[in-house]
């Protein structure tokens, strides 16, 4: 997709981005935006034709779980990792596990057996749980039932499972279990499970928690100790996907009069050389990466920055403290830490015109709506694998719908013909009645026993054509999970029911797509209007 920058945006709303950044974000001087009020006629000239909603690529699409009206956001703000900067997951996974499992042999003392280990990153999905204690990982569905259980490799059987998660309701807010939500986190449980399989076939004492808590803390170490970010750093170009849409989608917000912020954990060292990657060098309107941002925010330790009073420092240029902030944000500057309330106060910003899109279900989305009422968009990499996939398997879907719905008429009938089976034998048994009744009229013995009969072959008969349906669907399910994942299925779905990440991409995402350029293909006055919901009985 081509983008030619809008004529004039210069004179029509956002200040030009290399103009002095010395004033406060948010100085009310015309208004709150601190900018000349457009109207609609205005941003239209200025903006051009933009693509409706049902016109772009499904792929790249912005979907939308509660209806947003992006003329009234008057401020976002973007997460860094995985949100504007896509990691090349199969180098940075193994780059994760290559550093973790040395810090398991060399300070943990763990056998070097298992740095010689294979390590399919199949076996982990966003949304997946992790026992600590049995030293399993599984999947459940949005009310909490728990699907497919993997022990190392070894599926779980039906009886197996239901010992340990269907006689008793599943707390994941237990310390027994460990939540896989992040991309980032996808190495942690490939090793636990692979490493769990490895200690029980080389009769390694089995302690799985003490397995768990070893890996959560070297590769938290790892991130501590720069032994990750360090290579990254020295090698951006293999790590990191430089989207050429991303400049010309931030540039079409500000020229819309929108303020951008971005608000990340990484600190300034490693925000800036992603950034200046990302970014330098795509638009010539734009001398550096911080042009596009009104403010700049690192260091900000989310889910804290949402839920506690940490105040915001001040830095200069190399990352070093200047000291607090006073008065306001100033564009140009960066800041470090902070609080969603002083940010409120310092950007002059009402919660409410505010989105942030961002890639964590629980840092990002979750705890930016039960803390705040910005409204959110949640960055999936993995919906535009997840949506071809649906789409190469649409046959096989449709089939598969086809298919559960003969199925359900042919056990209705089922039902049926059982309960005529049921009373036909009790008038053959009873034909004067049951004597807590009046007397029936005769019935013809020699009729009765042919109905029983012909009903018995005609349920023999649908017993038949339910079983091949049901292996039918069986085969359909496999094909079409193995389509997705081997291991796990469709990222969303758990069975036929939305998996318990798909329930949280829809409780807590306003609008969710797979990267932030996707935003590209609509008017920054876009009206994203979510479906109308359905109960049950209205379909």
């Amino acid at each position: 997709m081509s983008f030619e920058p809008p004529a004039r945006a210069d004179a029509l709303s956002a200040p030009s981005p290399d103009a002095p950044s010395s004033g406060p974000v948010g100085a009310a001087d015309d208004d709150f935006l601190g900018r000349p009020t457009l109207d609609r006629a205005d941003l239209q000239a200025l903006l051009g034709e933009s693509l409706q909603g049902s016109d772009v690529k499904r792929a790249r699409r912005v979907f939308v779980n509660r209806s947003l009206r992006m003329d009234e956001t008057q401020v976002i703000g973007f997460d860094m990792d995985y949100t504007l900067a896509i990691y090349n997951q199969p180098r940075i996974e193994a780059l994760s596990v290559q550093c973790t499992l040395d810090k398991l042999v060399n300070q943990r003392g763990y056998d070097r057996a298992i740095l010689g280990l294979d390590f399919d990153p199949s076996i982990a999905i966003r949304g997946i749980v992790v026992d600590r204690v049995a030293g399993n990982v599984f999947k459940g569905d949005r009310y909490g039932h728990i699907g497919r259980v993997y022990h190392g490799s070894r599926p779980l059987g039906r009886d197996e499972k239901r010992a340990l998660y269907h006689t008793q309701r599943i707390r994941l807010s237990s310390d027994r279990y460990a939540w896989i939500d992040t991309l980032f986190a996808l190495p942690e449980a490939v090793m636990f499970s692979r490493i769990v399989e490895w200690m029980d076939a080389s009769d390694q004492p089995r302690a799985y928690a003490k397995l768990w808590k070893d890996i959560r803390e070297s590769i938290d170490e790892a991130h501590r100790d720069e032994s990750m970010k360090r290579v990254i750093k020295a090698n951006l170009g293999d790590f990191l996907e430089r989207d050429p849409e991303l400049a010309p989608t931030l540039h079409k917000l500000r020229s819309a009069g929108k303020r951008l912020f971005l608000l990340t954990n990484s600190y300034w060292d490693y925000t800036d050389q992603v950034m200046k990657w990302l970014l330098d060098g795509q638009l010539p309107t734009y001398a550096s990466w911080r042009s596009y941002f009104d403010v700049v925010i690192t260091g900000s330790q989310k889910p804290a920055f949402f839920t506690e009073r940490r105040p915001f420092l001040e830095l200069n240029d190399d990352g070093s403290e200047r000291g607090p902030v006073e008065g306001s944000f100033h564009r140009g500057a960066i800041y470090q830490g902070g609080n969603i309330v002083d940010f409120e106060q310092l950007m002059r910003a009402p919660g409410d015109r505010v989105l942030y899109i961002g890639d964590h279900i629980y840092g990002d989305m979750l705890r930016a709506k039960k803390s705040t009422v910005w409204r959110t968009a949640m960055v999936i990499q993995e919906l535009e694998r997840e949506l071809t996939l649906a789409e190469s398997n649409a046959p096989a879907l449709r089939k598969l719908e086809e298919q559960e719905k003969r199925l359900a008429r042919i056990e209705a009938e089922i039902n049926y013909q059982g309960l005529v089976l049921r009373s036909l034998v009790r008038l053959e048994d009873h034909p004067h009645g049951n004597g807590h009744a009046a007397p029936a009229p005769p019935v013809d013995a020699r009729l009765v026993a042919e109905a029983i009969k012909s009903t018995r072959a005609r349920l023999e008969k649908l017993k038949s054509t339910q079983r091949e349906i049901g292996a039918d669907v069986e085969k359909l399910e496999h094909d079409i999970d193995h389509g997705f994942n081997a291991w796990w299925g469709p990222m969303f779905k758990q069975g036929v029911e939305n998996s318990r990440f798909g329930e949280q991409v829809e409780d807590y995402a306003c609008l969710y797509t797979s990267r932030v350029s996707n935003f590209l293909a609509y008017s920054p006055l876009y009206y994203f209007r979510s479906p109308r919901d359905h109960m049950p009985h209205e379909l």
